[in-house]
């Protein structure tokens, strides 16, 4: 498998490892046109919604993308105009994973447990303007988003409450 698809299935591992721990059903579109990769839906919440959902656009990239204290992200056109906008039915975010080139350092195993070493980010474009740009945007992704459990949790919890970040 070359380094870009297995780069995809650690990215989808890594948030479905996260899913179930927070208790969230995953679930993939058939046909991936509309930059929707993963869908994570919900049971048991409380608000405007009883079954909550988000979708997730997944991105895994090795390349050294921090400044400062943002991620700065090249992010193609159709991808951008896929996921901006509030005219749909379920808040959509960009979920950009952080791994090392080297994928031998990606998963460490150990006698009692498994470990992950990469970090993961979450990113809202719904206020986004339109751009004149024609093939990428560059996002800027704050390191405080980090996609954790507690973080999937809140981003179902607003979806649920009928808002999204």
């Amino acid at each position: 498998m070359d380094a870009g698809k297995r780069k995809e299935q650690f990215n989808i591992a890594y948030v479905h490892a996260m899913a179930a721990q927070a208790g969230l059903n995953p679930s993939q579109p058939m046909v991936d046109d509309d930059s929707i990769d993963i869908q994570l839906s919900g049971k048991g919440f409380t608000g405007l919604l009883r079954n909550p959902m988000v979708q997730l656009q997944l991105k895994c990239t090795s390349q050294d993308l921090v400044s400062g204290n943002v991620i700065k992200f090249p992010l193609s056109r159709k991808n951008f105009d896929d996921l901006r906008g509030n005219n749909v039915i379920c808040p959509r975010y960009l979920v950009v994973l952080l791994v090392p080139e080297d994928d031998g350092l990606w998963v460490e195993h150990h006698a009692s447990h498994m470990t992950l070493h990469n970090t993961c980010y979450w990113f809202s474009l719904r206020d986004y303007p339109s751009t004149s740009n024609n093939s990428s945007v560059t996002v800027e992704i704050p390191l405080t988003q980090r996609l954790t459990t507690t973080s999937l949790r809140h981003l179902l919890t607003l979806a649920s409450n009928g808002e999204s970040v």
